[in-house]
């Protein structure tokens, strides 16, 4: 059993140890019924990641009073999945000892970079106050029912639907096309491809060279991911799949609200979006990074 340090966890009463499968209803109940909880935008729920380490508890008088979950996937980038506290807590006095457990793990099994993106500025004054430092905005567009056209693309290249058999290549895809902080495993993938409303790919005679993938939602659907190959873009490719996207939503879906996030700084990317009628909302999240030098 690992326990904190005396300075960050005895003062509270309180003992750092790693989640177990056992824990699954009492990690839930704070979930729930507390208010100070940040859940990563997640292929997989907080509660999914139980076995996967780091992921620990404090318990105090036989209760679990806090959770952290931060395990790499891909490997040396580790989301943060899943902080929550009990009310009695302060979030710092909750957050340092998780943190000093995660942090001494991630170190021992080569370091890494451990993100988050923020959406309660409570979670951001912690974030700041140890040492994690801003690394971009993530902003939210949105497409409302407009016309739109299809987009040409050379006739050399085709559209055609995922099939589970293209993952292993879509992983591929995806490295070439973001940098590693956005990389998808192939398990977070194959995860996406059984939650998609509707997804993609595009071939040429080198094979597959970009693809999108959808999920749908109470108020519409959402582009969860689009990407090309580097040497493939600049022909279109990027438009014609999500145009292919909106037209097949309207046709089988009568779907008339898609929205899409995508980094603040990414020019490219916002200039797609917004060529086929994308807006922003005016929304947008903080991106933390922090670097975890192996021990």
């Amino acid at each position: 059993m690992i326990t904190a340090k005396p300075s960050a966890a005895h003062k509270t009463g309180q003992q750092v140890r790693p989640a177990v499968y056992a824990d699954h209803q009492k990690i839930a109940d704070l979930i729930v019924f507390e208010p100070r909880v940040h859940r990563h935008l997640d292929w997989r729920g907080p509660l999914e990641w139980l076995g996967y380490p780091p992921y620990f508890v404090t318990e105090e008088n036989g209760h679990i009073t806090a959770a952290l979950a931060c395990p790499p996937d891909p490997d040396s980038i580790a989301w943060i999945r899943l902080f929550v506290h009990a009310s009695h807590l302060a979030g710092p006095s909750a957050w340092t000892p998780l943190w000093e457990a995660a942090r001494g793990e991630l170190a021992a099994h080569g370091g890494g970079t451990v993100a988050a993106i923020s959406m309660q500025h409570w979670f951001e004054q912690i974030l700041l106050e140890n040492g994690f430092t801003l690394y971009q905005h993530i902003v939210l567009l949105e497409w409302v029912e407009q016309p739109i056209q299809p987009i040409s693309i050379p006739a050399n290249i085709h559209i055609r639907a995922m099939m589970a058999e293209d993952l292993p290549r879509v992983v591929e895809v995806d490295a070439s096309a973001f940098e590693p902080l956005w990389h998808n495993s192939l398990g977070a993938l194959t995860k996406a491809f059984s939650q998609a409303l509707y997804a993609t790919v595009a071939e040429d005679a080198s094979g597959l060279i970009g693809y999108q993938l959808s999920t749908g939602n109470s108020f519409g659907a959402h582009l969860a991911r689009l990407a090309v190959r580097p040497e493939a873009q600049g022909c279109g490719l990027g438009l014609a799949l999500a145009s292919d996207l909106i037209l097949r939503l309207k046709e089988r879906h009568s779907l008339s609200r898609i929205t899409v996030n995508t980094q603040g700084n990414n020019a490219a990317s916002l200039a797609l979006y917004h060529r086929l009628g994308f807006r922003r909302t005016g929304e947008q999240f903080p991106v933390y990074t922090y670097r975890v030098e192996p021990v």
